[in-house]
């Protein structure tokens, strides 16, 4: 199901189409995406949410192969993302926006972050730049074996696998 609201854009404030649509996401729940752009000042916003709420819960899932690089991950505006191994951690802030994506799709977004530390970083922060980016590649390839763990006080994400390891646990203050 597909609504469309018309609504100002928050930075320019020329209106706008804010796209309401709903989808089922097999074996999990139904979820919401929000979503609009702005012609005028290329202003994004993609948000998603789940049409449940539930208990805060951790997924914990072993990325060891290029197969494990299509498995799904649902990430709403609550929830953080770790690979501890690459001593990445990934929190919620003020204009977090939630996604349905995959694996390879999150370890993309850490590279554009880390690309962005190459342009105008110090050299100690190049070289790290730079060797994370190795990191990323030697995942990608299933050379690599890592954790990707992925918790939502709210309880509103998800990680889609069988392989995937669903605990509760209890949100720090």
């Amino acid at each position: 199901m597909e609504t469309i609201v018309s609504g100002p854009c928050p930075s320019c404030n020329t209106e706008i189409e804010y796209c309401y649509r709903t989808e089922n996401i097999p074996y999990f729940s139904d979820i919401l995406i929000i979503s609009a752009i702005c012609p005028q000042c290329g202003y994004k916003f993609v948000d998603t949410q789940m049409l449940k709420h539930g208990a805060p819960t951790r997924y914990t899932v072993a990325i060891t192969t290029t197969d494990d690089m299509s498995i799904r991950i649902i990430r709403s505006m609550s929830a953080s993302i770790e690979i501890l191994e690459l001593g990445v951690h990934i929190s919620p802030g003020p204009q977090c926006q939630g996604f349905v994506s995959n694996v390879e799709g999150v370890l993309d977004r850490i590279e554009q972050v880390v690309m962005g530390a190459l342009q105008g970083g110090t050299d100690e922060e190049k070289e790290n730049a730079t060797k994370l980016l190795a990191d990323l590649a030697r995942i990608k390839c299933g050379t690599f074996p890592v954790t990707l763990i992925l918790e939502d006080p709210s309880g509103n994400s998800a990680i889609v696998s069988d392989k995937a390891e669903k605990c509760g646990y209890t949100p720090e203050e």
